[in-house]
């Protein structure tokens, strides 16, 4: 716990140093950036505002296509409004238990239930308006694809924008607010941060439920209407006789952008506080060397806002040409808004921090901090191009499970889950420099900024992400509106762009998901006052195993939800087959509003276990033993970030290498397509990835940081 006085030692700063003016002049500035970073959150809200009006004035197309994208945005808003329903009894009984929990105690506050609920509320709001564009966005992006890909790349990704900018703007707005308003309200550092953990305490707990749900929603649709119409019923992806098409198209909007959009908000919040947290041991001394004591925690408030404006800039630089590749326009955009971003981080570093400063025995300077920040940059960067080369349709991973399809299922998955595997290899890699690097450079601190920097960018990065399932849905409105065949192409090389973009956003997500847990438990064992955590100890070798196991458990809970699901699924689409006259001939219209119901029921009645796992677990096993919950904190962490990578790449690669085939390609001299055998396979493939890379995959990402923020939460009481 930091026990100096954040409002006492300003004071006593200006009593020490009255006759240094140009020092005073400089904190006093700092402290007017500080009340200026609110200002961006609104900026990026504005520009949300205007990039969806601009995506709402675009043409919709036929009157088929409107009434098709209305049945979407109709389930979609419908499922969002049930689950949120469940969700805000959850909060509010939290909320009352940290509020009676927290009351007398003198290093917290029952404000924490306030920011709690803040934090819930945002995280919601941040997937419900990325999810309301994107159902408008997607049937514009299909009108426009009847003219061109770029026209279409640029109403898609005007969609995703307003997703990133969402989430980026309710973050940093919500977070330097309460930061601003308990500063002034409580007189100790440690105490203002312990509250205001409470917000990223609610975005993750929100973020679990909504990944997991939406998660399962998505997916067991995907997988009964791929099954059933694909491989039962021979029928084409998106055919509008098969009564799954609408349920799937709802589920890449409840899954894919609000249940992406929420698990995001929860990274780039937890990200700030874990920061801010380490940042708050700075303040001794820096009180003593006559500076802001509070720059280290305003940093990563500093970097966001910058981040933001930077996301904005590089969203411009978004483009394609007419039978160019979308992927390089996405990439210019993307890469462009890193490069940037690490060169602005230097200044913004450099006027932040003073050049060095010691504490305890460790030295630490300003051009070091930025060093971590770059690696965490260049982290992310590279954890992207790897999953790219496992994910993206030409490689040579994705075009090997598209070979072994030839030889039936079985061959297929085999090679899904090798690649899987395989890809674990270059991250894990990749991330241990990344901690070793940072902690020389800044210490904990240093690896706590190393997880904001792959992050910081995260406007444009989840822009991009979010881009795919709007093409999908572009795509599959293509088909059930029975549009010319060239339009469906250029849907189709939309989302398989949007496949990679997305298995890349879920590897920055991953990999910064890595980092924030270990600043996350760095910053509990300092409030639980753990000085090391010993595995030869049995209870923190416990501890460990259990921490281990919750990734497998978690995501055989989540597996087996949508394999139930699913097989309802099914059932319903062979029952309407069978027992609608003229559904197979096109006839008769699909009885499209059961199969809605079916998901809907299955995702808000399964997300339940999951969701509580993340967050009783942690309690029980610290009121049992800190020492114990350490030893969970690390198992946890160790064994999630590889799951997730596992899962995210293996579906990732599955499901592109089922699109290769759909493409068309040639093996031995014979060409396979859709409708062939290899097809087929690769679909039994896909859908067994599907929940891989869309429920239990990126959910662990917030499983390890929703258990650590837990752990932090409970740290002073245990």
């Amino acid at each position: 716990m930091v026990s100096a006085n954040a409002r006492s030692a300003e004071q006593f700063w200006l009593v020490r140093n009255s006759s240094n003016s140009n020092a005073k002049v400089h904190m006093d500035n700092q402290q007017i950036i500080l009340y200026a970073v609110p200002l961006s959150g609104v900026l990026a809200l504005l520009y949300a505002l205007f990039k969806a009006s601009w995506v709402s004035k675009q043409d919709a197309g036929t009157e088929q296509m409107v009434v098709i994208a209305g049945h979407i945005a109709d389930g979609a808003v419908a499922f969002l409004k049930r689950e949120y329903k469940i969700l805000a009894i959850f909060v509010l009984s939290v909320a009352v238990l940290l509020g009676f929990v927290n009351s007398g105690r003198p290093d917290s506050s029952p404000l924490i239930s306030l920011s709690f609920i803040i934090g819930a509320i945002c995280s919601g709001l941040a997937g419900y308006f990325g999810m309301k564009v994107a159902t408008k966005a997607n049937v514009r992006t299909t009108n426009a694809a009847r003219t061109g890909l770029s026209s279409a790349l640029n109403v898609a990704f005007s969609g995703g924008l307003v997703m990133g900018l969402s989430v980026v703007g309710l973050g940093v707005l919500g977070l330097s607010s309460l930061f601003i308003i308990y500063s002034n309200q409580f007189s100790d550092i440690g105490q203002v941060i312990n509250v205001i953990s409470g917000f990223s305490l609610g975005a993750s707990s929100i973020a679990l439920f909504a990944r997991v749900g939406g998660g399962i929603y998505t997916k067991a649709a995907d997988v009964g209407a791929d099954l059933a119409g694909k491989v039962y019923e021979g029928i084409p992806e998106d055919d509008p006789r098969n009564p799954a098409t609408i349920a799937d198209n709802v589920g890449d909007n409840v899954g894919d952008v609000a249940g992406m959009g929420a698990d995001l908000f929860e990274s780039y919040v937890g990200a700030i506080i874990g920061t801010m947290v380490l940042g708050a041991a700075f303040l001794p001394v820096f009180n003593e060397m006559g500076i802001n004591p509070i720059a280290g925690v305003i940093l990563p408030l500093l970097l966001a806002a910058v981040g933001i404006v930077v996301s904005i800039f590089g969203s411009f630089f978004v483009k394609v040409k007419e039978g160019g590749n979308p992927q390089t326009g996405l990439n210019t955009g993307e890469f462009g808004a890193t490069f940037i971003m690490a060169v602005l981080s230097y200044f913004i570093i450099s006027y932040t921090l003073p050049a060095s400063w010691i504490v305890g025995d460790t030295t630490y300077t300003a051009l070091n901090v930025f060093f971590a920040v770059l690696t965490g940059l260049a982290t992310g960067v590279l954890i992207g191009l790897i999953t790219e080369y496992y994910c993206s349709t030409h490689n040579k991973p994705v075009v090997n499970i598209a070979y072994q399809s030839v030889t039936g299922a079985a061959t297929n998955i085999i090679a899904g889950l090798g690649t899987g595997m395989m890809s674990t290899g270059l991250p894990i890699i990749v991330l241990s420099a990344a901690i070793i690097l940072s902690f020389n450079f800044a210490g904990l601190y240093g690896i706590a900024i190393a997880a904001f920097g792959m992050l910081s960018v995260t406007g444009i990065q989840l822009a991009v992400d979010a881009y795919g399932p709007i093409s999908d849905n572009a795509g599959g409105i293509a088909e059930m509106a029975g549009l010319p065949k060239e339009v469906r192409e250029r849907t189709d090389k939309l989302d398989a762009v949007g496949n990679t973009t997305a298995a890349i956003g879920k590897g920055f997500a991953i990999g910064s998901a890595a980092l924030t847990a270990l600043a996350l438990f760095a910053a509990f064992r300092q409030q639980a006052g753990i000085t090391s955590i010993d595995i030869s100890e049995p209870v923190i070798m416990a501890g460990l195993l259990l921490g281990a196991m919750l990734p497998f458990v978690f995501s055989a809970l989540a597996m087996d939800a949508v394999g139930r699901a699913a097989r309802d699924m099914i059932t319903e689409v062979g029952r309407q087959f069978n027992e609608i006259p003229g559904l197979r001939e096109g006839t008769a219209p699909a009885e499209f509003a059961h199969c809605v119901d079916i998901s809907t029921k299955a995702a808000l009645r399964e997300m339940i276990l999951p969701g509580l796992l993340g967050i009783l677990v942690p309690v029980v096993v610290g009121f049992t033993s800190k020492d114990m919950l350490g030893g969970l904190l690390a198992g946890v962490t160790s064994s999630g970030v590889l799951m997730a990578i596992f899962q995210s790449n293996a579906g990732g690669a599955w499901d592109n290498a089922k699109k290769r085939i759909e493409g068309g390609i040639e093996f031995d001299g014979v060409l396979y397509g859709k409708g062939t055998e290899a097809h087929k396979a690769a679909v039994v493939g896909d859908t067994v990835g599907d929940p891989f890379k869309d429920t239990s995959g990126p959910s662990l990402n917030i499983l390890m940081k929703l258990i650590a923020v837990v752990a932090l939460v409970i740290a002073p009481l245990i």
